[in-house]
């Protein structure tokens, strides 16, 4: 495991809430190749804060990767409505951009 990983997991246990950890955890497991492992991270974000928006597009990705568009198309679509809701335009003509790439 690598010292990041060691490092995120030992925040967590103080902060086991904590989106940005959880984030960051997901980011560092999609570079060693463990994307179950990020999957679950990411999840744990949208379901336990849906407006931290970071984790729509970085959750699709990882779900078109592994051959799940389906789904992928459906997390592009909460994350765009939720960046709208926050009035996050980079982060939706991100989502936007990607969920079209996808779809058309």
């Amino acid at each position: 495991m690598n010292q990041r990983i060691e490092k995120l997991l030992a925040f967590l246990k103080e902060s086991p809430n904590d989106c940005f950890l959880h984030h960051a955890l997901a980011l560092e497991y999609v570079k060693e190749g463990n994307e179950a492992e990020a999957k679950k991270c990411f999840e744990h974000n949208l379901n336990n804060d849906e407006g931290y928006i970071a984790t729509y597009y970085h959750l699709a990705k990882l779900l078109e990767r592994n051959g799940d568009p389906t789904n992928a198309i459906a997390i592009y679509e909460k994350g765009m409505a939720h960046a709208k809701a926050a009035k996050d335009m980079h982060s939706y003509s991100e989502l936007q951009s990607a969920y079209e790439d996808l779809v058309y």
